[in-house]
């Protein structure tokens, strides 16, 4: 993978990947999210994500939101439960700006108590949407389930009596604890020399001050849960999963493996193929596997009418034993080798995905592994490798299960 990496003395590291194009990519992600957030201040890690937008030493909120906008570029920003992350795609002249624009947000963002109080509003409505969305808000209540008392169960956008409770104070104290400049990475994927993206990236960045504070990750406990709500909605929502395995786990791939035959991507899944297409009891049904720094979460979601809810559940767990209990065959697993290691070709056609996912690799493993080395680890996997796997995380006894039924009273 052709790439460099170049890191200042105060930590933080430019990551740079030449493409051939007109269009340009860049990201700076900070490896802090919400579980990083203090007791009680759930949702400021996503708060502070929005108000970088809003004022800086130099900038204005129309400023800030025009200034690349206005040569055609796209500005945008995310948080989760580990990383914050602004990305932007521009064309080939227009790098210097991008940069500056990042150094400013995250460096130089005043965070005036008069913005604070417009963006709770929005946040507010926010949370409100996605309670709107059954099949949303209960992916957020369903990892509050399996990481329960733990930091990585709150949910990325916090509570209403978080958000409102929010003070300027909080927002200093989070970025002193936690945006280490040494956990910082800028990444720029684009049609450039080495040698000017370097020159670019020292001169607004080089004078930053260093900050090696850094956040003290505790690993999650578990302990399986059941649960049932009850909601004012039309139809049954059903999610069911384990805790399983962080990004330094070499099982990691292998459920990864797993994840893509039974629930992933395409419509070609065992999930897709028995649930929707055999028996048309769900429209929607996947599975997911997220590896993170000391744990990770499996899961499987499907909605459906309430009297087809119990069959679409024992048909999930009949599907989970036939991969517990029956060895893969040479020829299946071949086929899933080349159909999750041709997704990852593809992807790699996603510029802007790729160079958040290297600086992510960066920041998790000091390294860029290059796909070669991603296709090795996956054809190195044995069916005995997924067998053991399988017993693991998809076991009844130690998965937990989160329904949303329907309000009999409504």
């Amino acid at each position: 993978m052709d790439y460099e990496v170049f890191t200042l003395p105060n930590g933080i590291r430019l990551l740079f990947k030449p493409t051939v194009s007109s269009v340009s990519h860049a990201c700076i992600i900070i490896n802090t999210g919400s579980r990083d957030e203090p007791e009680e201040k759930d949702g400021l890690a996503h708060f502070i994500e929005h108000l970088l937008f809003k004022k800086t030493e130099k900038r204005s909120t129309n400023q800030i939101l025009n200034y690349l906008e206005a040569v055609g570029g796209d500005l945008n920003a995310y948080t989760t439960k580990e990383y914050t992350c602004i990305h932007a795609s521009f064309l080939i002249p227009y790098l210097k700006k991008a940069l500056d624009l990042f150094e400013d947000l995250v460096f130089h963002s005043l965070f005036p108590v008069k913005e604070m109080e417009k963006e709770k509003g929005v946040i507010m409505d926010e949370i409100a949407s996605y309670q709107d969305q059954p099949e949303e808000a209960i992916q957020d209540d369903f990892e509050d389930l399996l990481f329960s008392g733990h930091s990585l169960g709150r949910n990325i956008l916090g509570s209403a009596e978080s958000v409102t409770a929010f003070q300027q104070q909080d927002i200093f104290s989070f970025l002193t604890a936690n945006y280490n400049t040494e956990e910082i990475v800028v990444g720029v994927n684009g049609n450039y020399t080495s040698r000017e993206v370097q020159k670019l990236f020292i001169s607004l960045f080089e004078n930053i001050p260093a900050n090696r504070n850094k956040p003290c990750r505790v690993t999650p406990n578990y302990t399986p849960l059941t649960k049932t709500v009850e909601k004012s909605i039309a139809q049954t929502h059903c999610v069911l999963g384990n805790q399983a395995y962080s990004i330094h786990d070499s099982k990691k791939t292998g459920l990864l493996v797993l994840n893509n035959i039974l629930g992933g991507n395409g419509m070609s899944s065992i999930l897709n193929l028995i649930i929707r297409e055999k028996y048309g009891i769900a429209y929607t049904i996947e599975s997911n596997f997220t590896p993170m720094c000391d744990s990770g979460i499996f899961s499987i979601y499907f909605g459906t009418d309430a009297e087809k809810s119990d069959k679409a559940l024992k048909l999930v767990y009949k599907q989970l034993a036939l991969l517990r209990d029956n060895k893969m065959t040479d020829l299946n697993l071949s086929r899933a080798k080349k159909k999750i290691n041709g997704q990852i070709a593809l992807g790699e056609d996603n510029r802007m995905g790729l160079i958040i996912g290297m600086c992510k690799s960066l920041i998790d493993h000091g390294r860029v592994e290059s796909i070669e080395e991603v296709f090795a680890r996956i054809n190195a996997i044995t069916s005995n490798e997924l067998l053991e796997i399988a017993n693991e995380i998809f076991n009844p006894a130690t998965m937990s299960t989160l329904t949303f039924v329907p309000d009999e009273a409504e």
